[in-house]
C-alpha cells in the first residue's frame, strides 16, 4: 500500500513537472509565432482598409538609380530624340516651302512653324520621361525640385527669355513673316524661338533679339499679319512748288507701279520744314505694296520716277538743294 502511494506520488510529481515545462516551451518560438499572428493579421487588415495610403508610401519610396537608368532606356531615348528632331525639321521645312509659294498665305503658314517646334519638343520630352524612363513619383518630385532650384539660380535670363517666347506665341504681337521695329532694329521676322526672335534687316543682316527684351519694349508692326504694308517715300520740294501738280504726278506714278496694292488708298501729303536755313516742302507719298518684301523696291522706283517727272516739268531745278529721305510706317 505504501509502495502504491509512493508510485502515485511519483507519477503526479512527474506529471506536474511535465505540465510546467509546456508553457516554458510556448514562451519561446511557439509563443512568438502565436503572438506574431495577430500582428500580421492586423497589418493585413490595415492594408485592406487603407490601400491608397500604403500604395502612396510605396510610390514615394525612391528606387535605385539602376532601376531608372539603363543602357536600353538610354538607347531608345536617343532614337526618339533624333527621330523627333529630324521630323520637326522636315515639317518646318515643308511649311516654309509652302509659305514661300504663296504670298497671300505666307504669313499665316509661317505662324504655325514656332508652334510646331515648341509642341514637338514638349511631346518628345513627355514620351522620353513618361514612356521610356517611367520614374516613380518620389524620384520625379525630387529631380524636379533640384532642377528647379538649380535653374532658378543659374539661368534666370534664359527662363525669362523662354517665358517671353511662350508669351509671344499666345499674345501674338507679331508673327513669322511680319515686318517689325524693335530695339532700334527693323526687318522681317524669320524665326520665333524659345530664347530669341530673329529678324532680317534691309541690309540682309540677321539680328537675334532675346524674347525677354522684346516683352519689355515697344514693338512696331508694319503689316500686322497681312501680306501688304504701307510704304512712305519722302521728297523735298521748293517752298513755291505747285502742290496740286506735284500731287498729281506722285499719285499717277504710284498707281502704275507694279508693286502697288490698289485696294488701299494712295495718299500724298505736304508738310513745311526748315532745313539748312531754308523753308522747304516735304512731300510724303503713302501707298501700299502687294508684298512687304517689295517695300524698298517701291521706294526706289517712286523716288527715281517722280524726281525725273518733276525735273521734266521744271518744278525742280538741277541746282536746287534737294534731298530724298526714306522711311516706312
Amino acid at each position: 500500500m505504501k509502495k502504491l502511494l509512493l508510485n502515485l506520488f511519483f507519477l503526479c510529481f512527474i506529471g506536474g513537472v511535465y505540465a510546467q515545462q509546456i508553457p516554458l516551451d510556448l514562451s519561446g518560438s511557439d509563443s512568438s509565432a502565436i503572438q506574431d499572428q495577430p500582428i500580421q493579421s492586423a497589418d493585413t487588415d490595415s492594408k485592406k482598409s487603407n490601400p491608397m495610403l500604403f500604395s502612396t508610401n510605396d510610390a514615394l519610396t525612391p528606387p535605385s538609380l539602376g532601376e531608372i537608368i539603363s543602357l536600353p532606356k538610354i538607347f531608345w531615348s536617343m532614337v526618339f530624340l533624333l527621330a523627333g528632331y529630324f521630323l520637326i525639321k522636315i515639317i518646318s521645312r515643308i511649311l516654309e516651302v509652302f509659305a514661300e509659294r504663296s504670298t497671300k498665305y505666307r504669313i499665316t503658314i509661317k505662324s504655325f512653324i514656332p508652334v510646331v517646334k515648341i509642341m514637338g519638343w514638349i511631346g518628345l520630352i513627355f514620351i522620353v520621361v513618361a514612356g521610356i524612363f517611367q520614374p516613380p513619383a518620389a524620384t520625379l518630385l525630387a529631380f524636379s525640385a533640384s532642377i528647379g532650384v538649380a535653374v532658378g539660380f543659374a539661368s534666370q535670363d534664359i527662363l525669362k527669355n523662354i517665358f517671353g517666347g511662350v508669351m509671344i506665341l499666345f499674345d501674338r504681337p507679331f508673327k513669322s513673316g511680319d515686318k517689325i521695329d524693335v530695339g532700334g532694329f527693323y526687318g522681317e521676322v524669320v524665326e520665333i524661338g524659345l530664347r530669341s526672335t530673329r529678324i532680317v534687316t534691309p541690309d540682309d543682316n540677321l539680328v537675334s533679339i532675346p524674347n525677354g527684351e522684346i516683352m519689355n519694349k515697344s514693338v512696331s508692326n508694319a503689316n500686322a499679319g497681312e501680306a501688304n504694308c504701307q510704304v512712305v517715300a519722302e521728297i523735298y520740294l521748293p517752298i513755291d512748288a505747285d502742290t496740286a501738280q506735284c500731287r498729281s504726278i506722285a499719285t499717277q506714278t504710284a498707281m502704275v507701279s507694279r508693286y502697288v496694292y490698289l485696294n488701299k488708298p494712295i495718299v500724298v501729303v505736304f508738310t513745311n520744314e526748315f532745313k539748312d536755313r531754308k523753308s522747304l516742302l516735304k512731300m510724303k507719298i503713302k501707298a501700299y505694296v502687294l508684298d512687304i518684301r517689295d517695300e524698298f523696291k517701291f521706294k526706289s522706283e517712286m523716288t527715281e520716277v517722280v524726281i525725273k517727272k518733276l525735273l521734266s516739268e521744271k518744278i525742280l531745278q538741277i541746282h536746287d538743294d534737294l534731298e530724298t529721305k526714306y522711311s516706312s510706317v
